[in-house]
C-alpha cells in the first residue's frame, strides 16, 4: 500500500488505514512509526469504524473510495496491485 500511495499521492488519491480494535494503540504507534507509514493511521478502538464500514474482521480489508465517496471496489487479503493501481489510474482520470 505504501508503494501505491506513493505513486498516486500528488495526483490526489489519499490512502488512510485503520487499525482493527484488538490492536493496542502503543503497538499502532509503535508500527506506524518503525515503519514510517507515509499516510495517516486511525486507531479504531471501540470497533466502531470497523462496523460502520461492513463488520470488518478479517485484515487487511481495503475499500477503495471514489472522489463521490462510493465504495467502488473491497479487497479482502492482499489486492492484486497491478489491477488497483490501473482502477485508481482510471478513477483519477474521472471527473
Amino acid at each position: 500500500m505504501v508503494n501505491t500511495f506513493e505513486k498516486f499521492k500528488g495526483q490526489g488519491f489519499k490512502t488512510l488505514a485503520v487499525s482493527m480494535q484488538y490492536d493496542p494503540p502503543s503497538y499502532v504507534v509503535n508500527f506506524v512509526q518503525s515503519r514510517k507509514i507515509p499516510f495517516d493511521v486511525a486507531i479504531d478502538n471501540t470497533g466502531a469504524i470497523a462496523k460502520a464500514w461492513g463488520d470488518v474482521q478479517l485484515t487487511p480489508t481495503s475499500y477503495l473510495v471514489d472522489k463521490k465517496g462510493r465504495i467502488v471496489k473491497r479487497y479482502v487479503g492482499t489486492p492484486d496491485f497491478g489491477q488497483l493501481n490501473a482502477l485508481i489510474a482510471q478513477l483519477l482520470q474521472e471527473t
